[in-house]
């Protein structure tokens, strides 16, 4: 099996068109909603479930209670019905978890209450603490020298429009400083976003070819700035354009090392951007479909510098009996062009992982990744909530679950004008444990085998995919 730049570029169309296709499969409604009061509810609410009266039934209203600071627009373009439309108790959960994933409430109820002739669908939430520092903790090669620690700080739904403010700083192996905004209504007739971010950083250089080249291990210093506009299509589809520039500075000139014919690469670049995603809950999602694709231009000639670097993502998320959920992921980054420098080539083992092959850093043109897993309920939604003196409500109220899971992955990379055969591939495979603190957190405690039953234990924030 063979590929080549030019026979990638190709596949950028196609994916597109298979994304756009997949989410013609996806129809959704929605109008125009409103918000009100609850209390008006709370005398006779005669709320029934829809299992109750196994059917579907007819929204004549929707009423959101809860929501103290946010815009009720933040909650309703999450919802796939509108007035007007026909949901079931299936529905009404998908949409709970679709408002749940914005990440801005601890606990989020929907619900139909029937009064007289008409059916009232009613969103009832509680607001969570919108300023949350994540700790950084990051151990390569599990040796505690390279430890890089610091801390993410976010603020979120700034004034109640789901606008997000990000500073992060992180010292030791890897330091790095950043800052980044998204704002969802930069035009809000026309769902317009904008997303800004700045970093600096100095980590250590990633490549062992460039390390042999250098003749030891060095650092880079790294300045970057990424702007992007961006459309939101409709409730799953979300695209973009965007620019930025790099700068990275090499301690001494090595031909290959910089993309440039010194040991400063001063490089701008552009690209698009397109993501459908129909996934119910995103921080732990169970149901729907995620796909993503990137392409970006970098250099455009000047300073010698011209290459482009492409990435595909997709997975897919579904319930197989009862509880038990399954996914799988399948992932690939190209870069493309004569003078593509080591510090841009595809990586596993840094960013991307092969569980069993955690720090195991292979690098190539190309990289590809595929990943499957089940998992199923050990605790399942428990709402958690606890009065402390002096510490707002917010901080002490949670969404827990634990989760057990089995998983396997498989990788490769793949350098230009190369064929790739299945031995190229290693995989690794095991189990493990993980912990929702949502809205805030999730963490992952897992054991992984290699090929060669040797084992890792590995520890890290956020799900696997």
């Amino acid at each position: 099996m063979r590929f080549n730049a030019a026979a990638l570029k190709f596949v950028i169309p196609a994916f597109v068109i298979l994304l756009l296709s997949v989410s013609a499969a996806y129809p959704y409604n929605s109008s125009s909603l409103k918000s009100s009061s609850f209390n008006s509810f709370l005398y006779n609410p005669q709320k029934d479930t829809l299992e109750e009266k196994e059917l579907s039934v007819r929204v004549d209203s929707i009423v959101i209670y809860g929501n103290k600071v946010t815009d009720p627009e933040v909650i309703t373009q999450e919802l796939t019905f509108g007035k007007g439309s026909y949901v079931t108790e299936k529905i009404l959960d998908y949409n709970r978890e679709r408002v749940y994933s914005l990440g801005l409430f601890t606990n989020v109820n929907i619900f139909p209450v029937f009064r007289d002739s008409i059916t009232l669908i009613v969103i009832n939430l509680k607001e969570s603490w919108y300023i949350w520092p994540i700790p950084i903790l990051d151990i390569k090669d599990n040796m505690i020298k390279r430890t890089t620690y610091g801390v993410d700080l976010q603020f979120k739904n700034f004034r109640g429009k789901n606008e997000t403010l990000n500073l992060n700083a992180a010292f030791g192996y890897d330091p790095n400083l950043g800052i980044s905004y998204y704002r969802p209504w930069l035009i809000r007739d026309e769902n317009i976003f904008l997303s800004l971010d700045l970093y600096y950083r100095n980590p250590i250089n990633k490549s062992l070819k460039a390390e042999r080249l250098y003749g030891e291990s060095f650092n880079q210093k790294i300045y970057t700035g990424t702007l992007m506009i961006g459309k939101r299509l409709n409730l799953f589809n979300v695209g973009g354009i965007y620019a930025g520039y790099d700068y990275v500075e090499t301690p001494k000139y090595v031909p290959g090392i910089s993309a440039s014919e010194g040991r400063i690469d001063r490089v701008l670049r552009a690209g698009l951007s397109y993501t459908y995603d129909s996934r119910n809950l995103k921080q732990f999602p169970d149901s729907g479909l995620y796909a993503g694709a990137t392409f970006e231009e970098r250099g455009f000639g000047l300073n010698n510098i011209n290459y482009s670097a492409m990435k595909l993502d997709l997975r897919s998320y579904y319930r197989i009996l009862g509880d038990l959920t399954g996914k799988w992921r399948l992932a690939t980054r190209a870069t493309m062009g004569p003078n593509v420098p080591y510090y841009d080539y595809s990586l596993l083992g840094s960013g991307e992982k092969v569980r069993g092959h955690f720090n195991d850093i292979r690098e190539g043109h190309y990289f590809y990744l595929a990943s499957a897993e089940l998992k199923y309920p050990i605790i399942k939604e428990w709402n958690f909530s606890i009065k402390l003196p002096l510490i707002p409500s917010q901080l002490t109220t949670y969404r827990i679950e634990i989760f057990t899971n089995i998983f396997g992955d498989t990788g490769a990379v793949q350098q230009k004008n190369t064929k790739l055969g299945l031995r190229d591939f290693y995989s690794g495979y095991g189990a493990g444990l993980t912990f929702l603190l949502l809205p805030y957190n999730i963490f992952r405690l897992e054991y992984a085998l290699n090929e060669l039953r040797q084992g890792e234990l590995l520890f890290g924030f956020g799900f696997s995919f």
